[in-house]
C-alpha cells in the first residue's frame, strides 16, 4: 500500500510550490529575487513549474505562460488518503517527488479493514484469515445478464467448410487441387464436353483476355482426347463428329466447375479403388439472388472402383445430404451431364425456402475415364457447398455466407 509522507501531507494541507508560484504571477511577470522572498521551496516550485510548462524564465524574471487546468498529483494524493491506489504513472511521480512512500501491509491488517463493510468479492486475506464471516457480502442477482463477450473465432462458413473437409479426410479420401485459372482442355474437354456445347459460351462461362491461351499437357492424352472427340477412339463410342481444334483447347478461363480437379487427378493417376475430394472456388456468368451467386465454392468428388454401381452414388449423396446439411428430406431427379451416364440430381428441402438443387452426380463416361489411363467404373458429384451451408448456418440468403455484418458473424454458433 501507499501512504502520505510528511512532505505530501504538508503539500496537500497548504498547496503544492508550484501552484503558489503561479498564483504570485498571475498580476505579470515578477523578479526572481523576489519570489525567493515570497515563495517557500521557491527551486522545487521553479523546477515543477517548468516541468509542466507554466512558467518561463529569463535571466532575472519569471513570466507565467499558463495556468493549469488542475493538479493531477494534488487528486493523486487526495485519492491515496482514501486508500485508492491511482494511475501508475503518477505513482512515479509522486513517489520520485518524495510525496508518498510504500508501505506493506499484513494480511490481518487488510482484512481488519474490510470488517463490517459490504463487498462484492472474496479476497486472498479474507479468505486466510477468515474475516469473510466479519463482512457483508453483496447479494448477486443470479437473474442478471452478464456481459456478452464475442470470443475471436472462424468466420462460420470457413469454419464449416473445415468441418466438411476433416469428415471427408476421416472418411478416406484424399484431396485433389488444381489452379483456379483453368484450360478449356481440362475443364471441359477431358470431360468428353463437345467444343460446340451451348455452354461454352460466353454466356455460361467466363474466359481471360489476357493470355488468352495455356500450354496443353502430354501430346499422348492431348491426342487420345482428340480422337476420342472425333471418332470414339476404342471407347465403343462414335464421338462427337467434328473436328477437334487444339487452340480453343488452350483457352485460359476461371475455372467454371470442380470437375476440372478431377480429369486432372485421373490423368495424373488414381488409386483404384481409391477416393478423392476437392473443396474448389468455380466462377460462372449468372444472376445474382438469394440462391445464386456469380463466384462460389463446390465440393467434387470421385470414387473408383472395379464394382461399383449408381445405387453405390445415390447412397453417398444421401450420407452428405443428411450428414453435412442436416436434411431430413432428400429427392433424386433423373439429369443430363455431358460427362456421366446415367446422370442424376439431388435436390434437398429446405425449411422455408422449399426444394433446392444442391448437387450435379452421376458415372463418368468411358470417353472420359479411358483416354486419361483410367479403366474402371468412376462415380462422380459436384456438390454446391455454398447451398449446403445455408442449411447448416440456418441462413436463407447465400450472399450471407461472405457477409461482413458483424451482428451475424458475432451472434452465428461455432461449428
Amino acid at each position: 500500500m501507499y501512504i502520505l509522507t510528511e512532505e505530501g501531507r504538508k503539500y496537500l494541507k497548504e498547496g503544492f510550490p508550484e501552484n503558489k508560484l503561479v498564483e504570485a504571477l498571475k498580476d505579470g511577470p515578477m523578479k526572481i529575487s523576489e519570489l525567493k522572498e515570497k515563495i517557500e521551496n521557491f527551486d522545487i516550485a521553479v523546477q515543477w513549474a517548468r516541468k509542466k510548462h507554466l512558467i518561463a524564465v529569463t535571466q532575472d524574471e519569471i513570466e507565467l505562460l499558463r495556468e493549469p487546468k488542475e493538479n493531477e498529483e494534488e487528486k493523486a494524493l487526495r485519492k491515496i488518503e482514501e486508500g485508492i491506489i491511482p494511475d501508475e504513472n503518477i505513482l512515479k511521480v509522486l513517489l520520485h517527488r518524495k510525496l508518498i512512500e510504500k508501505k506493506r501491509e499484513t494480511l490481518a491488517k487488510k482484512a481488519e479493514r474490510m470488517k463490517g463493510k459490504e463487498i462484492t468479492n472474496l479476497t486472498p486475506e479474507l479468505i486466510i484469515t477468515k474475516a469473510w464471516k466479519d463482512v457483508l457480502l453483496k447479494e448477486y442477482n443470479v437473474e442478471a445478464t452478464g456481459k456478452i463477450v464475442y470470443p475471436g473465432k472462424h468466420h462460420p462458413y470457413n469454419s464449416f467448410l473445415i468441418d466438411v473437409r476433416r469428415k471427408l479426410v476421416e472418411l478416406g479420401f484424399v484431396e485433389m487441387t488444381g489452379p483456379i485459372i483453368e484450360m478449356e482442355f481440362w475443364n471441359f474437354d477431358a470431360l468428353y464436353q463437345p467444343q460446340n456445347h451451348p455452354s461454352r459460351t460466353w454466356t455460361q462461362t467466363y474466359s481471360l483476355k489476357y493470355p488468352k491461351n495455356g500450354f496443353l499437357p502430354y501430346k499422348k492424352t492431348v491426342e487420345l482426347v482428340k480422337q476420342t472427340h472425333e471418332n470414339g477412339w476404342k471407347t465403343g463410342s462414335t464421338g462427337w463428329r467434328y473436328k477437334w481444334d487444339e487452340k480453343k483447347a488452350s483457352q485460359l478461363m476461371p475455372r467454371a466447375h470442380g470437375t476440372a480437379c478431377s480429369a486432372r487427378q485421373l490423368a495424373k493417376g488414381v488409386e483404384i479403388p481409391g477416393k478423392y475430394f476437392a473443396i474448389v472456388r468455380c466462377f460462372r456468368p449468372d444472376v445474382i439472388d438469394a440462391t445464386h451467386a456469380v463466384e462460389f465454392n463446390q465440393v467434387e468428388g470421385i470414387v473408383i472402383d472395379e464394382h461399383l454401381t449408381f445405387k453405390d452414388l445415390l447412397g453417398i449423396l444421401k450420407l452428405f445430404a443428411k450428414e453435412f446439411a442436416g436434411a431430413d428430406k432428400v429427392k433424386f431427379i433423373p439429369d443430363y451431364y455431358p460427362f456421366t451416364e446415367p446422370s442424376v440430381q439431388l435436390s434437398v428441402k429446405h425449411p422455408e425456402m422449399g426444394w433446392i438443387e444442391l448437387a450435379g452426380a452421376g458415372i463418368f463416361r468411358e470417353e472420359l475415364t479411358k483416354p486419361l489411363g483410367v479403366d474402371a467404373p468412376v462415380i462422380a458429384w459436384g456438390i454446391g457447398i455454398d447451398r449446403l451451408a445455408m442449411f447448416k448456418l440456418g441462413i436463407k440468403d447465400i450472399r450471407y455466407l461472405f457477409t461482413e455484418k458483424l451482428d451475424w458473424l458475432r451472434k452465428s454458433k461455432i461449428i
